[in-house]
């Protein structure tokens, strides 16, 4: 094993580490949802501007871009998890030595992150199988239609719509907690810049909140698209 090698698998094992690459991989996910939100919103634009948008994202580079932006979402994804994961048992741990119970002094949205970052996942895993691979025989039975098209007969259906708003529920609720502490972790944040910090990750988490849940209720609410 090289020095670099060796370097970078101590790097991963300790404190800072983990917490590095759970702030980095973080911040690759924040800024994801930002673009992500931002094409979405284009269906309040039309159809026709949705529909491009698709294609633009389909024919990036030849079709290879959307490829390799999902297995780099991915990747991001399933590291942030597994070091958030491996972070909380050393906590739990570390814990465990003290005789008081710190935890008393966590924000409850800080305790959650765990539960919320894995109902996220149960989502993203729904979310693909329901728009990518079309699992779903309602959508399936269709055949070949629009992204429009999809996203409009989609969100008709209920039970995906309170799905969708639990699961933009544990998001924001998540990143008004995880924005703050990815400054925190790249030593961003001070005395004076703290309180500007916490505002922002409330008002992302709140935006990113309202503009992913406006699509599906407007659609099943106020029959958008119909």
């Amino acid at each position: 094993m090289s020095a670099s090698s060796c370097s970078l698998c101590t790097f991963a094992k300790s404190s800072i580490g983990r917490k590095i690459i759970v702030a980095l991989t973080g911040l690759a996910l924040v800024l994801f949802l930002a673009g992500h939100l931002s094409g979405n919103l284009l269906i309040f634009a039309g159809e026709e501007a949705f529909n491009d948008y698709a294609h633009f994202l389909h024919t990036f580079l030849h079709g290879a871009g959307v490829w390799i932006a999902r297995i780099g979402l991915l990747f991001c994804f399933v590291t942030h998890i597994v070091f958030t994961v491996l972070l909380t048992k050393e906590n739990k741990s570390t814990r465990a030595k003290y005789a008081k119970d710190t935890t008393v002094q966590a924000s409850k949205s800080s305790r959650l992150m765990i539960w919320s970052g894995l109902t996220i996942l149960a989502f993203v895993v729904f979310h693909l199988l329901h728009f990518t691979v079309r699992t779903d025989a309602e959508l399936a039975a269709l055949g070949e239609i629009s992204p429009w098209e999809m996203v409009i007969v989609a969100f008709q259906n209920p039970l995906v719509v309170i799905f969708y708003v639990i699961a933009m529920t544990c998001l924001c609720s998540h990143l008004g907690h995880g924005v703050a502490s990815i400054f925190q972790t790249l030593g961003l944040r001070t005395k004076k810049t703290a309180g500007p910090i916490q505002f922002l990750s409330k008002a992302y988490a709140t935006v990113i909140y309202i503009g992913f849940i406006s699509i599906p209720l407007a659609i099943l609410l106020f029959g958008f698209g119909r």
